[in-house]
């Protein structure tokens, strides 16, 4: 058997490898993509994200052993080559490229930290349709806000007053899986600092976020939809009282 803590060099062959492995990280993943490419399915999957992006047509089952793959070959020796591999795929021109972007992101839970927020936010900014933004805020920004309140929360007081609809929808939506861990009383804020907003998504995320607390802690969402009915939109109002029962 060969142990390779007794050979020479080896740390170092290893890192030529892993910087080799990064700077082809792209290119497989489009062949990987490619191989599996659907042209119609290509073209349902773009109309129904109602997107001029190009997509492969290759749905998020067909996907998933290519980020396994990319989990174990190309892990990130610091924090600077994960943005790099990141960026890499985020870059490249089909909404796939982008999904396994994200899904790369969030398979390497060491770099998931407050430092990759400016990544994040970026990916937010630059991605400004559902399917991107809500990966991000609640696996990636919103894991960081669970592992970390007191450095992440002022920066997500701070989305919550964005100028970007999708920075504050992110706001809104990083606490959903957060369960028994949830602020409820930033959650609660941040809903009604954002309930006169007109925006479908900004209403959907309200409620979206209110309905998953209240699996949690249902008693508190209901009273505060009581509360604050007549300053919620219908929209939020319904998606937030889902599961709720008619007391409401």
């Amino acid at each position: 058997m060969m142990i390779w803590a007794g050979r020479p060099g080896w740390q170092r062959d290893i890192r030529m490898r892993m910087r080799a492995d990064t700077q082809s990280l792209p290119a497989l993943v489009q062949s990987r993509l490619k191989e599996l490419a659907d042209p119609a399915r290509a073209r349902a999957m773009a109309a129904y994200m109602k997107t001029d992006q190009p997509f492969y047509g290759v749905p998020t089952p067909d996907r998933a052993p290519i980020v396994k793959e990319l989990k174990t070959r190309f892990v990130p020796d610091n924090r600077t080559a994960y943005e790099r591999a990141v960026l890499s795929l985020w870059k490249l021109p089909h909404r796939e490229e982008r999904y396994v972007a994200i899904a790369y992101a969030r398979s390497q839970p060491r770099f998931v930290t407050i430092e990759s927020i400016p990544l994040y936010e970026r990916m937010i900014r630059e991605g400004a349709w559902w399917d991107f933004v809500d990966e991000i805020a609640v696996h990636l920004a919103g894991a960081v806000l669970l592992a970390n309140r007191a450095e992440m929360g002022p920066i997500v007081e701070r989305w919550i007053g964005d100028a970007d609809m999708w920075i504050r929808r992110s706001a809104l939506i990083a606490q959903t899986r957060h369960k028994a861990a949830t602020d409820r009383e930033v959650l609660f804020d941040h809903c009604l600092r954002r309930a006169a907003e007109k925006d479908f998504f900004i209403r959907k995320a309200i409620g979206w976020a209110l309905r998953e607390y209240g699996k949690t802690n249902p008693a508190a969402v209901r009273s505060f939809l009581k509360r604050y009915r007549a300053r919620l939109s219908p929209l939020s109002f319904k998606e937030g009282s889902k599961h709720l029962g008619p007391a409401v």
